[in-house]
């Protein structure tokens, strides 16, 4: 019980710390990207980088409801960029990250209730 808690843990914090690294990536080291134009890096910050805050604060304090909320809010610009070809794709695997983490929060505390 201690591991998946522990594995829910771990994944939180590393699919929020990645997708993190992604946006950075998307937004500033990408050759597609205009850095004069704002409102595609304030969009994907919105959708991309709060949740990623989110999933890791859910992550460090075991908040089902966050990782959830993190999940959830970030699900439809992922799909989106699952679509595109190269890197960012990977934003939809971290997106799937937040979804394992957030089961594995729901399995232990039903093992801690099985155990009492």
């Amino acid at each position: 019980m201690i591991k998946i808690r522990n594995t829910s843990k771990f994944l939180g914090v590393v699919g929020g710390v990645s997708s993190i690294i992604l946006w950075i990536v998307f937004n500033f080291y990408n050759p597609y990207s205009n850095l004069k134009e704002t409102e595609p890096m304030i969009t994907t910050f919105l959708m991309l980088v709060l949740p990623a805050c989110l999933a890791i604060i859910a992550s460090i304090k075991p908040k089902k409801l966050l990782m959830l909320i993190a999940f959830l809010w970030s699900l439809p610009i992922s799909l989106y960029l699952i679509g595109t070809p190269g890197i960012f794709a990977l934003f939809g695997v971290t997106n799937i990250i937040y979804l394992i983490s957030f089961l594995f929060m729901i399995l232990a505390k039903k093992r801690d209730a099985l155990e009492q």
